[in-house]
């Protein structure tokens, strides 16, 4: 089959014709036949070597896909010809953290067992998934649509995170990748209207226009000039030196989500004074613990007004065409890249 595979030892992809197909080993395995599958920040990352990855072998990267089910073991709930979407995170069932509903913090599930990093992934025309990761997509909801629906579980993660999030409250977004835009149509959404988004790349403030909901858009420059004060700061860069210059935009009382994720090497300098006098609050957002059946309500509630990739500046790729998906991402022409496999 095709696939796009990344080789963890020398850091490199490359598209191949005859990867092999995944085959059912257990009971209650799935394998989807991919549809959409989209290129993560992280996984730039991983590909620049910043974020660990599995190195035993080259595998196809992707955590962010859905598609239908191509064929199930006998175990299996699910049917062949469902769309489904996959979660490409999970628990181990038995540490403290997991039993506590909180597996993005187990030391052996959660992040270090993920689909797409540490086992086959999306970025393939099939991947073999156990069930207990798939949910069935309902009536409405476009696998199109699904495609996007692994970030907004993050997102939908964060937002309960940061809540509550009073409508009225003078928010800031800082950045305009595909994770500021979903973040753009989710605050939207729940009937925020007070909120700036602050991106650096023209383009990409373009893009923010096209989803008309009137929020304020402007550069890093100009925000510095004005000194405006926030209740809520959502970080969506993942840049160190960013989140040291805008968490000083933060009111008292207010609140920083830092939800960019940030390679370990960035550092940042705060002063400890500020989060004292002001009682600030600083709130990390990793992965997306149980949040996919939230992610999926708010796709179908949100529907093509918000979920449309052309407002979001989504553009979709052949597996043949990663290159020029990776270069477009690196120029900040599209929020998101995502391979389209139908």
């Amino acid at each position: 089959m095709e696939a796009v595979v990344f080789d963890g030892k020398s850091l490199k992809l490359s598209y191949e014709k005859s990867y092999p197909k995944p085959q059912i080993v257990n009971d209650t395995d799935v394998i989807v036949k991919v549809e959409y599958s989209g290129i993560c920040g992280t996984d730039v990352h991983i590909i620049q070597g910043e974020f660990r990855a599995n190195k035993e072998r080259p595998l196809p990267l992707g955590h962010e896909f859905s598609g239908v089910v191509h064929q199930v073991g006998k175990a299996a709930i699910f049917k062949v010809g469902q769309k489904v979407v996959v979660d490409p995170n999970s628990s181990c069932l038995l540490c403290d953290y997991c039993r506590k509903g909180n597996y993005q913090h187990c030391l052996t599930a959660g992040i270090n067992s993920t689909i797409g990093i540490w086992r086959d992934g999306g970025w393939a025309q099939y991947c073999r998934v156990p069930q207990d990761q798939v949910y069935a997509l309902p009536d409405g909801i476009t696998t199109e649509q699904a495609g996007l629906c692994e970030p907004y579980s993050c997102v939908s993660h964060g937002f309960d995170r940061a809540s509550p999030l009073l409508v009225g409250d003078k928010i800031l977004i800082v950045g305009a990748g595909i994770i500021g835009n979903l973040w753009v149509t989710a605050l939207h959404h729940q009937g925020h209207r007070d909120v700036t988004v602050s991106e650096m790349n023209k383009s990409r403030l373009e893009i923010v226009k096209k989803m008309d909901t009137g929020f304020r858009l402007i550069s890093p420059d100009v925000l510095s000039q004005e000194k405006q004060l926030f209740d809520v700061i959502i970080d969506c860069t993942g840049v160190g030196k960013v989140m040291e210059i805008s968490f000083g935009y933060l009111k008292p009382g207010g609140k920083y989500v830092v939800f960019g994720c940030c390679p370990p090497t960035h550092q940042a300098t705060i002063n400890p004074f500020e989060i004292y006098v002001k009682e600030l609050t600083i709130i990390g957002v990793k992965i997306n613990p149980y949040s996919f059946p939230k992610a999926i309500g708010w796709l179908k509630a949100m529907g093509s007004r918000y979920v449309d990739y052309e407002k979001l500046g989504v553009k979709t790729y052949s597996l043949s065409e990663y290159q020029n998906a990776m270069d477009d991402l690196k120029a900040g022409s599209v929020s998101k890249a995502l391979f389209k496999i139908v």
